[in-house]
């Protein structure tokens, strides 16, 4: 897309991604009104490239969480249903694009927070490989697994904003030197690809019986297009889960540490420190973010690490291997991007329901691997979603292949090109 082309287009941000002039409160109320002194290194790129930022959106408190219910604010609602979710923790975002709100928004994935709620909304999310993007003025969750990523309308969206956001930046000692182009025209190619489906995400027990049915109808049609799926073992991902939730709040027990009523913050009165911050944070923190700091915390103890952090990183690097390995034989690995559709507003009360939602989508973080969610269609009227996964890189081939996904039959996206009458009217 030219720069004469991108000049005045409107933008929204998931409220854990600084802009100046804005309020950042990350869906918490220890930053309820804090205001960021300087831009994301995104922002700046967007509003560089003659972006407008319409506002911020909504997500679960800290970004912990798959449904937004987890804000000080409230839940958001998806555009298809307003009594259920909108996915999480980009909900926000995904439903501002959903409803037609913006035509695209950033969100943050950790472990899934930008495609899962793309997937229950309807509309494209993508999370490049860790690195690609530059984190700062993202507010940090788990720094190992967070990425910043656009969720859109379509596939050919999301690579013209990873042509503006993309490269590497001296704020970000993370980010790579790596320059892929993303100013590209996408073909759609599949004829000739190697798709890989683990056996061990298709036959997990608490996928939808339609949802699979769905994903198994576009398997045949991805088949039919020219390209190669085969079902295949990676033992690993059964584990994605369990290792995601002792990384990730280990290192938000440490991330969220600053946050104890001095600098940031409502300030409760109090005789001495340790009763400030006490107070502040037990005020402050919602129900979620208090589980996960707590569990971070006794995750890296003295006692304990051994046992559980340092068994779940190498757990992770034998996944991150045998990924690797998969991918150096096929072109990308293929499943569903969400096991059901949009739960109803509160009719989830077990938090480790929530976090199995997540289980397709964890372990391209634990792998840092490039990963992209698209419509599928509908199943009991909701949006579904199929996700594609590809190697270190592979970012702009993913993209492509997306495409092809995408152009594989109108009917997947029929009832998806157009809002709901009820945001039209």
């Amino acid at each position: 897309m030219s720069d004469d082309k991108r000049q005045g287009f409107p933008f929204a941000l998931k409220d854990n991604i600084l802009a100046v002039g804005t309020r950042t409160t990350c869906g918490s109320r220890i930053l309820e009104n804090y205001e960021s002194p300087y831009d994301a290194t995104v922002t700046r790129r967007l509003v560089v490239k003659g972006g407008k930022l319409l506002g911020k959106t909504n997500l679960d408190e800290f970004a912990m969480g798959s449904s937004t219910e987890n804000s000080a604010f409230g839940p958001s609602r998806n555009p298809w249903d307003l009594e259920r979710i909108p996915g999480g923790s980009s909900g926000g975002s995904a439903a501002a694009v959903a409803a037609g709100l913006a035509p695209f928004a950033l969100g943050s994935d950790t472990g899934g927070s930008v495609r899962q709620p793309a997937s229950m909304c309807g509309i494209v999310g993508f999370k490049p490989t860790y690195g690609l993007v530059s984190r700062y003025g993202l507010v940090a969750f788990a720094s190992s697994l967070d990425q910043i990523g656009p969720m859109t309308r379509c596939s050919q969206d999301a690579a013209d904003v990873m042509s503006m956001i993309s490269g590497h930046d001296s704020n970000d000692s993370n980010t790579v030197r790596k320059e892929l182009s993303f100013d590209v025209s996408l073909k759609g190619y599949l004829k000739g690809l190697k798709l890989a489906v683990p056996s061990e995400m298709l036959n997990y027990p608490g996928l939808d019986s339609g949802v699979k049915e769905r994903f198994l109808s576009i398997v045949e049609d991805i088949r039919r297009s020219g390209a190669e799926v085969e079902e295949i073992s990676i033992p690993s991902v059964e584990y994605a889960v369990a290792t995601y939730y002792l990384i990730a709040p280990a290192e938000a027990s440490s991330n969220l540490a600053r946050y104890e009523g001095i600098r940031f913050g409502p300030r409760v009165p109090s005789e001495d420190y340790e009763s400030l911050t006490n107070k502040n944070r037990d005020v402050g923190f919602g129900k979620e973010v208090k589980r996960r700091i707590l569990l971070g915390t006794f995750t890296l103890s003295a006692t304990y690490y051994d046992a559980y952090y340092r068994k779940a990183l190498k757990t992770r690097s034998v996944m991150a291997g045998e990924l690797n390995r998969v991918l150096d034989e096929y072109d990308f690995i293929l499943n569903p991007s969400s096991p059901v559709i949009a739960p109803k507003i509160g009719e989830i009360t077990d938090p480790l329901t929530y976090y199995l939602m997540d289980i397709y989508t964890i372990p391209a973080n634990v792998a840092g691997l490039p990963s992209i969610s698209l419509p599928a269609g509908l199943v009991d009227g909701m949006p579904v979603g199929v996700l594609l996964t590809g190697r270190r890189f592979s970012d702009v081939s993913l993209l492509d292949a997306a495409k092809g996904v995408e152009d594989l039959s109108p009917s997947y996206r029929s009832g998806l090109a157009v809002l709901p009458e009820r945001w039209t009217e």
